[in-house]
């Protein structure tokens, strides 16, 4: 029997009694979240009005039986709220008046213009009066600013304000608060899942007799298509043309349902393809630094749906990356809920050396994070080195904070960032907005006074004049390689054993030569060739030193007589078009293109795997002598299988030294001894021959980068492009679903969906689908590469009459379910314990012994009713925020990861989607504990949300006679609110539908 409250007092008084019942088994952040009375879907309804200090009094005016209702009875109950209905009808004016004001009222301030008038109003953090404050990180007060405006004491409380106060004794204690980001950031990749899954809330939505309209961002969305083009032609004046050309015919059906969703959803920005990449434009245009909404000035603050967002942090703006489905719900006005962070205070010093460039910082400095452990912190950058770095430099280091393992990487605003805001055409009243508002609240950093001390939870300290020129490989971003240690190191990563920097080739085998024709011309490779040479990546190409840098070298290797050999894949892939303007105004492009640099496209390319097919002689030379093949990349990402699947070595470099090792044509080089190739008058040329100076690179920026090529460049980026303003949309709000689509397809997560809660759940009787090692990728999980000919996801395609030619790729396929589902675990690269030291996407069918393609195997599971589960070591789930690495697998029928340890985003990501996410004990994991994933698994976890707690031990056990513990990783009260609802999203639709 269901009870129906017909009065605002009855259903006031079942949510104030349901609150009350609750406070002993839960915070108070998390009563508003869930309920526990299955008869009662209305109880927690409108919720939004209750504050804790009017449900302080509601207990204090009926103590005598407020935590005595018989919830079991609903006739009883209708009887207890009728004898009460007068003490409710108070309590309700009440709360209707302390609705109306806002809990921080006092503190909201007028910022003057010098001028007169004044610029808006602000929360003013100067008069909370509280000394606590001084001494917090920028970064954290960031956090409270946007605690204080938003509070409503609801969704943000005056006791999350405390906790952000109090900073310095509450972050050790791991404790929860909510955030509001001030909009969210989008690419294709990633943006093309989120708009499917809006377009889908809004049929459950009608499905559930609802209002659609409900579903639209509540924040300011900004998506920048960046992730499609590819390198498919290069070395060409009409590079770019051509490309496009082709990404649209790949990609149209995508662009339009884009562009559908740019008019169908308010308050979305799509910017079209050809503009640029995600964070370099978010960089250069998107980033506001302060926002004036309706009067209200305030941080700038961004979540967005690929990792390298952080990018931003360099700017002074709060970045970072999170899942897809956790920016949808952000989008929708839902709170974040983040344990608040420590904070590593990272002091610069000193200065740069001659020669060494921004790139080789960030990699010295990724690799001294990670050494430190950040992971689920924040780092701020402070001391008198930063007045040395660029804003560009800074933005190097911010983006790469995923690979150093932190949720930031932030640079607090000062001199340094303004000027940065008016070079690239940011107007004087703009500016002197963001400067006046940031000095009044204690935001801005101005090294021309005296510092007040700020308190870090560690510490870290670097002189700049340490940093020495670098490159990280041939695997991972962090292991770092000092370049006059290069040629030895690469030749231990020949001999070590096949692992992080190790291929195992037998000594005999080392000096293989694979002579072959290219076009007619005699060409050869040998271990550690260089076969890929791509200046790509926004986390260099919007940094002006490095690309005119790279300019210099083809310059002076030009002019020496130096050639890159034409078998090597060149490219040059700019994230804005200011890039352009300004190799062009140094007159550096035309040398750039005689190396074979051409530009072949305005997006992310070669560093997401997007680098193209290699010439077919130059691929069979690579398979047919099993060369291990290089690709030197100025890109954020070298994981194994990403880059290209014939280069097993990829290297991170700064684009002077990609344009080096391209005229080296191997990796197998030491610069300091070993010249880099013959001039034209005979002699040798060395790599001091074509290295810059810091003072030419210095000198190149002043005279060719210029406020007006910024201006000019975004004037024209709202406008889009020919190709982009002749697609057509359909104006309706509803999406009508092509079921014969293979790009868009309504996916399945809420077709059974019921206003009921599916509630917590254990896993029992399980099979292990996979059992992997250490450092298992986002790429590994759901790759973005392209489709193998043999996959499910090909054998789909086929299936549906597309053919090879137009499988494009994973990543460009992601409004598709069916074919996400079927590239889950589909890495060529994959290392699966279960195959026993075979590599690739297959597993064993543990009943039958027989050896499947993972989706395959996952559908046999789930075809007899079998749960499934994944068992791995640290680190898993590293890479990209890529939600699908979550969707896929909970499509695929997993319930469980449970893993040594878990990237931030990706555990996130698990929770949204209703996987568990668990944890061996410290010195624990799958080999020491003797399990050989051939056991089924038992996850005792309880069926009452409300007997389980974040971060809560569980018993683990096995068909064979193992027990073990793990510790269940839902790290909020948020996140089991989540898990109750069988995810995020069904947990938001719910909640709009109960507002």
């Amino acid at each position: 029997m269901y009870i129906t409250a017909s009065s605002s007092a009855s259903s006031s008084l079942l949510r104030a009694a349901s609150s009350y019942s609750r406070t002993r088994l839960f915070p108070s952040s998390f009563r508003n979240l869930t309920s526990t009375n299955p008869a009662s879907p209305s109880l927690v309804n409108h919720h939004r009005s209750l504050t804790s200090a009017a449900v302080r009094s509601f207990h204090g005016s009926v103590p005598r039986w407020s935590h005595r209702l018989d919830w079991r009875s609903p006739l009883s109950l209708r009887a207890q709220i009728r004898a009460v209905t007068p003490v409710i009808e108070r309590l309700e004016r009440k709360f209707a008046t302390m609705a109306s004001e806002h809990p921080f009222k006092a503190v909201l301030t007028s910022l003057p213009k010098p001028g007169g008038g004044e610029f808006g109003k602000f929360y003013s953090l100067p008069a909370l009066n509280d000394p606590r404050i001084d001494k917090l990180p920028y970064s954290i007060r960031i956090l409270l600013e946007s605690a204080i405006r938003n509070c409503d004491n609801f969704q943000v409380k005056k006791e999350d304000v405390e906790k952000i106060i109090d900073w310095e004794n509450s972050s050790p204690k791991q404790v929860e608060v909510p955030f509001k980001p001030a909009r969210v950031l989008l690419q294709d990749f990633t943006g093309v899942p989120a708009v499917v899954d809006l377009a889908c809330m809004r049929d459950a939505m009608s499905k559930l007799g609802s209002d659609t309209s409900k579903i639209n961002p509540l924040v300011p969305v900004d998506l920048v298509i960046d992730h499609s083009v590819q390198v498919d032609v290069t070395r060409s004046e009409n590079a770019v043309q051509a490309n496009m050309e082709l990404e649209f015919q790949r990609n149209k059906e995508r662009f339009s349902f884009l562009k559908w969703g740019s008019s169908a959803f308010r308050n979305m920005l799509v910017v079209p393809p050809g503009s640029g990449i995600v964070h370099q434009v978010n960089l250069e245009y998107l980033g506001r630094v302060v926002f004036n909404t309706d009067g209200v000035l305030y941080p700038d603050s961004v979540v967005g749906t690929d990792s390298h967002t952080t990018m931003i942090d360099g700017l002074g703006v709060a970045g970072w990356g999170v899942g897809g489905i956790e920016a949808e719900a952000a989008m929708l006005g839902q709170p974040m809920s983040m344990v608040l962070p420590g904070v590593v205070g990272f002091k610069l010093s000193g200065k740069l050396r001659n020669g060494v460039t921004a790139t080789d910082l960030v990699l010295t400095v990724t690799q001294m994070l990670r050494k430190h452990g950040v992971v689920g912190k924040f780092v701020e950058f402070y001391g008198d080195g930063m007045g040395e770095l660029s804003l560009a430099d800074r933005a190097t280091i911010a983006n790469m904070s995923p690979e150093y393992g932190a949720t930031m990487g932030f640079f607090p605003v000062d001199h340094v960032t303004l000027q940065y805001l008016k070079l690239t055409g940011r107007s004087d009243e703009t500016v002197a907005m963001i400067e006046s508002y940031l000095r009044a609240n204690k935001m801005f950093v101005d090294y021309n006074e005296p510092q007040q001390e700020r308190v870090y939870s560690s510490y870290l300290e670097l002189n700049l004049v340490e940093v020495e020129p670098c490159i990280s490989g041939p695997k991972r971003p962090h292991d770092r390689v000092p370049l006059k240690e290069m040629k030895a190191d690469w030749n231990s990563c020949l001999n070590n054993k096949v692992g992080f920097k190790g291929f195992a080739v037998p000594k005999e085998a080392q000096d293989k030569e694979a002579k072959f024709s290219f076009h007619g011309q005699p060409a050869e490779l040998k271990h550690g060739s260089v076969v890929i040479a791509a200046i790509t990546s926004c986390t260099n190409t919007s940094n002006p030193s490095v690309m005119l840098g790279a300019g210099l070298v083809a310059k002076k290797a030009c002019e020496l007589g130096l050639q890159v050999k034409p078998w090597i894949k060149t490219s040059l892939a700019p994230g804005s078009g200011v890039v352009t303007k300004y190799l062009l105004q140094s007159g550096l492009q035309e040398y750039l293109n005689k190396q074979g640099f051409n530009i072949v496209g305005y997006g992310c390319t070669t560093c997401i795997g997007n680098s193209g097919e290699l010439d077919e002689s130059v691929a069979s030379a690579i398979s047919e002598n099993d060369i291990i093949a290089a690709a030197v990349l100025s890109g954020n990402r070298n994981f194994e299988g990403r880059v290209h699947a014939l280069t097993r070595a990829n290297y991170l470099a700064s684009p002077p030294l990609v344009v080096a090792y391209a005229l080296a044509g191997t990796v197998d080089i030491d610069f300091d001894k070993e010249p880099i190739g013959t001039g034209k008058d005979g002699k040798s040329v060395y790599f001091k021959d074509i290295w810059p100076s810091t003072e030419e690179i210095a000198q190149a920026v002043q005279s060719s980068v210029l406020p007006e090529m910024f201006r000019s460049t975004y004037q024209a980026i709202t406008k889009g492009n020919p190709m982009w303003n002749q697609l057509s949309v359909p104006s309706s709000t509803m999406y009508s679903w092509d079921p014969n689509s293979t790009y868009i397809h309504e996916p399945p997560y809420f077709k059974s969906m019921t206003m009921e809660p599916p509630g917590a759940h254990g896993v029992k009787d399980a099979y292990c689908l996979l059992n992997f090692g250490d450092s298992i990728t986002t790429d590994h999980i759901s790759p973005a590469g392209s489709i193998h000919k043999d996959s499910p996801a090909a054998k789909y395609l086929l299936e549906r009459g597309v053919e090879h030619k137009d499988f494009n790729s994973y990543g460009s396929r992601r409004g598709n379910d069916e074919v996400m589902a079927r590239g889950t675990f589909a890495n060529i690269r994959l290392v699966n314990k279960l195959l026993n030291g075979e590599v690739g996407p297959k597993t064993v069918h543990v009943p039958t012994g027989e050896k499947h393609y993972v989706f395959d195997a996952a559908m046999r599971y789930k075809a007899a009713g079998h749960d499934t589960i994944v068992l791995a070591g640290a680190e898993y789930g590293s890479g990209s925020s890529r939600d699908w690495a979550a969707k896929g697998p909970m499509l695929l029928g997993v319930k469980a990861v449970i893993a040594k340890s878990f990237e931030r985003i990706h555990r996130s990501n698990l929770v949204g989607m209703g996987i568990i996410p668990l944890c061996f004990k410290s010195g624990e994991d799958a080999d020491t504990l003797g399990l050989t994933g051939h056991e089924r698994y038992t996850i005792d976890l309880p069926s009452n949300i409300t007997d389980i707690r974040p971060g809560q031990d569980v018993t683990v056990t096995t068909d064979n006679g193992k027990c073990f513990t793990c510790t269940v990783r839902f790290d909020t009260e948020v996140e089991l609110a989540y898990f109750n609802n069988g995810g995020i999203l069904p947990y938001v639709i719910r909640n709009l539908i109960k507002q």
